[in-house]
């Protein structure tokens, strides 16, 4: 395991500019360019904020930011996951031209995301100011949140990216698959409103502690649950050694399926 992190550190270079590369791609070409970090979250809140407060009776005072701040980093996750599945598949060219660790492909699609998460919460920020909310000094858990839900993503990220090589229709089901997911963690709904007797289910989903840590530290100026965020720190180390391990047994035959 050292001998791989030496071997990542040598083609940092590598690695830094296949995340700007995956950064800058999202806006080639676009007229607003890296301004859709922006728009897109705000386009997406405009939709949710008119429908949703009708149809699930959510009695909260200020739904727009508490929406909001779920949102944005819910959109992370989601869009992250669904990069990571043609990540392998859209570089077949220069895998088969020049070596280098290939796991830097779904790390530079995370670090590429948690960038654009990181513009996103400018806007975050401007709006609480702007709705009276505040910003408090939880907002100094923020780093702690963002890697938790990094190494949990990216865990994810080696497992997806490997697979769907092999199985191409993969990348489809994941897309509908996270609009599923959305739906059961607490993005658009208060997490008080999940029923007790499902509760313990929907904590095995790991989005719905980092979701609640952001709007706790966001929203409701809370500590978040650093117990439940640290099992998840452990359980995603776990995961990425697994994801590691598979991402590396499917490796082999990458360049033949491609």
């Amino acid at each position: 395991m050292l001998k791989k992190f030496k071997e990542l550190y040598m083609y940092r270079q590598f690695l830094y500019t296949s995340v700007k590369k995956e950064f800058r791609g999202k806006y080639k070409k676009s007229f607003f360019g890296v301004l859709w970090s922006f728009i897109n979250p705000l386009l997406q809140l405009l939709v949710y904020a008119l429908v949703f407060p009708f149809i699930l009776k959510i009695q909260e005072d200020n739904y727009i930011m508490f929406l909001f701040t779920a949102l944005v980093p819910w959109n992370f996750f989601s869009a992250t996951l669904s990069q990571s599945t043609s990540v392998i598949i859209s570089n077949g060219g220069i895998l088969k031209k020049v070596y280098f660790p290939r796991e830097i492909l779904p790390i530079s699609i995370v670090l590429s995301g948690a960038i654009n998460f990181l513009v996103s919460c400018i806007i975050i920020f401007i709006a609480l100011l702007i709705s009276g909310i505040g910003i408090s000094q939880y907002i100094l858990f923020l780093p702690l949140v963002l890697l938790v839900q990094c190494i949990i993503t990216l865990a994810f990220c080696f497992v997806l990216s490997a697979f769907t090589v092999y199985i191409r229709d993969l990348e489809y089901f994941i897309n509908v698959l996270l609009q599923l997911w959305m739906y059961i963690t607490p993005v658009l709904y208060s997490i008080s409103l999940i029923p007790a007797k499902f509760a313990k289910l929907f904590y095995l989903n790991p989005m719905v502690q980092i979701v609640n840590a952001y709007r706790n530290i966001f929203y409701y100026k809370t500590m978040p649950d650093l117990k439940a965020l640290g099992i998840w720190f452990v359980i995603g180390l776990v995961g990425i050694v697994v994801g590691y391990t598979i991402f590396k047994k499917f490796e082999k035959r990458f360049a033949e399926e491609l």
